[in-house]
């Protein structure tokens, strides 16, 4: 054998004739396979498995893909490349190209979340704050966009690379999503299976533009402060009771708490006042049982005092007009926030609808009234 003969044939034998990948991770989405200045042999063979497909770039163009299957890499099959490459004497020759190697399967639980909280406007507790995470799944279905969009010249892509990019496209839509649903803040924590739906469609356009496929799109929860939460379930609790038991049922639990309030003056007088309600009413109920041989002094019958005349007021909510109501039934609205210092009120010898925190006998309704001092026995 010659010399040029055994040059021949080392060259030969450094040209590439199996281009194949084998993925050992579980986090790599494309990778460039290529050996330092080695060029693909005419005829050699090309192996792409299932969940991969295989993009020849050719000076920086795209030349073709192949999707799963085993290929004899000629001109028969590689048109696009012969004609890109513009080899006059066909395709004879080893050539050089890039081949990306893209994992097409399924990329699944991957992390979402908002970094900040999200603000809202709801007609009944006005500006809150919302916070959101749950989980997506997403595949590559269009492995030559994708390497020329975003994989661009990276030899070994990850998804941890693109996540950062997902995750913040994910949360900006996210926001206008719940943004514009305009739903009672409660509500968003209860749907969380229809918004997740909803956001998945608004989102599959953006990931499609550069050859991603959102397959999932998961809310795992909707979480928002603890006070609010509270607000929501005592309002929730308030809109499903009838507002006079439940003005009557608070009253009694004041007078209850007052009343074991043995330390103060006003617990005192309360329990003093409780005690003669008491005394009043179980002797009216022994009078009728009390007979026999006991002989007790006819009183002269009294006739009762005229009921006083409960005052009615009107008030004014979202610009509606509703009433009457009683002054505990007021005063049970603005503890469950329906009105405000600042809400209109009208009743029965008023000039003009005047703001509550002007009515004189309303005031209480805002704290800080304490009884004046017991006079010097």
């Amino acid at each position: 054998m010659g010399l040029f003969d055994k040059i021949k044939e080392k060259l030969t034998n450094e040209f590439i004739d199996i281009v194949e990948w084998l993925d050992y991770t579980d986090d790599t989405i494309a990778h460039r396979f290529e050996r330092y200045q080695n060029e693909i042999k005419n005829g050699a063979k090309l192996i792409v498995r299932e969940g991969q497909a295989a993009v020849f770039i050719n000076e920086g163009q795209l030349a073709d893909v192949f999707t799963p299957g085993t290929y004899d890499l000629t001109t028969q099959n590689l048109p696009i490349l012969t004609t890109l490459k513009g080899w006059k004497y066909g395709f004879n020759s080893p050539f050089k190209a890039e081949v990306y190697f893209v994992n097409t399967h399924l990329f699944t639980d991957e992390k979402w979340g908002t970094k900040n909280p999200i603000t809202l406007s709801d007609e009944r507790f006005g500006l809150v704050e919302i916070r959101a995470f749950g989980t997506y799944a997403f595949k590559v279905s269009d492995p030559g966009k994708f390497i020329v969009d975003i994989v661009g010249t990276d030899s070994n892509f990850t998804n941890f690379e693109i996540n950062e990019h997902l995750k913040s496209l994910i949360a900006t839509r996210f926001t206008d999503t719940v943004g514009e649903a305009n739903l009672p803040i409660e509500l968003y924590a209860a749907n969380t299976s229809e918004l997740s739906e909803t956001c998945q469609e608004v989102m599959q356009p953006e990931f499609m533009s550069v050859g991603i496929s959102l397959e999932r799109f998961y809310i795992e929860n909707v979480s928002m402060p603890e006070e609010l939460k509270k607000e929501i379930f005592e309002y929730s609790r308030i809109d499903k009771l009838d507002l006079d038991k439940l003005t009557k049922f608070k009253t009694a639990k004041a007078i209850e708490a007052a009343a074991a309030n043995e330390g103060g003056t006003a617990g005192a007088g309360m329990g003093m006042g409780m005690g003669f309600v008491l005394a009043q009413q179980m002797g009216g109920m022994m009078s009728p049982q009390m007979g026999g041989g006991q002989q007790m002094q006819q009183q002269a019958p009294m006739s009762p005092p005229s009921l006083p005349v409960q005052v009615q007021y009107f008030y004014a909510a979202n610009g509606v007009q509703h009433g009457p109501v009683s002054f505990d039934q007021l005063k049970a609205l603005f503890a469950s926030r329906t009105i405000n210092r600042d809400s209109l009120i009208w009743k029965q010898g008023m000039g003009s609808w005047t703001a509550l925190n002007e009515v004189e006998e309303l005031k209480s309704f805002l704290g800080g009234n304490t009884p004046p001092p017991l006079p010097n026995s």
